[in-house]
């Protein structure tokens, strides 16, 4: 009797195990191996959960198949937008002939889809989430309007643990340097993203902590070669605006402070703020000048 009960679990184990790999995707799987490290990536970057971005970029894509991904290389279903200036190209959505946004390639695609979150104030919520919480951000997109599928959130859980994603929101990814003991915080303002320096930090060091080369970083900030950081410095990992987010209109100069230092608290472009004023480099502001932040 026990023999033949072992045999009938063996049997039923057997095909438990055989229905759940006929229920994996072979094109899925195949999309995972070649974007989650660009997921985990983007995660080190952003604090956005890998399993997040991978769902999200199986589901909106159909695991890079749909027209709009092999066409347009935009595999998150992002629309156009009133802040998009690159190319487009239009599809039935929601609604018929909508906009969405041309990628160069996939790459472009999966950082764009960071900005997106992280520049917008309606997901900022989810950025104070563990990034293990894929629930949470699968919950808080859907209640945030990413997507108008009533079932958005579960699809997303589904294939998160269908697929054993969450497992990539605990790696660091292929880095050929050591993780800081304390990497820098991360912090959104003017919609962009910065850290705050802190003693000995140099660009070399923030350059691989988060993957942006030094000269990029330097001009991002309006800096010079050379430049040493000090402690406190804001340091944008994005390039800056040309101008102030509203409502900031006009600014009036406190003691102190530079044309620089301006540009870094409204994250402007340095020399969109001298065009914007019609002043020329040499100028310094005097306290109690006002100036126009757009």
């Amino acid at each position: 009797m026990e023999k033949r009960l072992l045999s009938f679990f063996i049997i039923l184990f057997s095909i438990l195990i055989a229905v759940s790999a006929q229920t994996r995707n072979k094109r899925y799987e195949e999309y995972i191996r070649k974007y989650k490290d660009l997921a985990i990536e983007q995660m080190n970057r952003y604090k956005i959960p890998a399993s997040i971005t991978l769902a999200q970029g199986l589901l909106e894509s159909g695991a890079g198949q749909s027209v709009l991904t092999r066409h347009s290389n935009n595999h998150f279903g992002i629309k156009c937008g009133g802040n998009w200036n690159g190319k487009t190209t239009y599809h039935d959505d929601d609604a018929r002939g909508e906009c969405f946004r041309v990628y160069k390639n996939a790459r472009e695609s999966y950082e764009d889809h960071s900005r997106f979150l992280a520049n917008r104030p309606r997901y900022a919520a989810l950025f104070k989430l563990k990034r293990t919480d894929y629930k949470g951000w699968a919950r808080g997109l859907k209640k945030a309007g990413y997507a108008t599928n009533p079932n958005y959130a579960n699809l997303l859980i589904s294939i998160i643990e269908l697929y054993d994603l969450q497992q990539y929101d605990t790696r660091l990814g292929k880095r050929k340097y050591k993780v800081p003991i304390t990497p820098h915080e991360t912090y959104l303002a003017n919609g962009l993203l910065y850290i705050i320096a802190r003693e000995g930090d140099t660009f070399e060091e923030l350059s691989e902590e988060f993957e942006i080369s030094k000269r990029k970083l330097i001009k991002y900030n309006d800096l010079y070669k050379g430049y040493k950081l000090q402690p406190g410095d804001v340091i944008y990992l994005q390039k800056k605006n040309r101008k102030a987010l509203k409502p900031h209109i006009l600014y009036k100069v406190e003691p102190g402070e530079s044309m620089h230092s301006i540009s870094q608290r409204y994250g402007m472009q340095l020399k969109s703020l001298y065009k914007l004023n019609k002043k020329s480099e040499d100028y310094i502001p005097r306290t109690g000048d006002y100036l126009r932040l757009r």
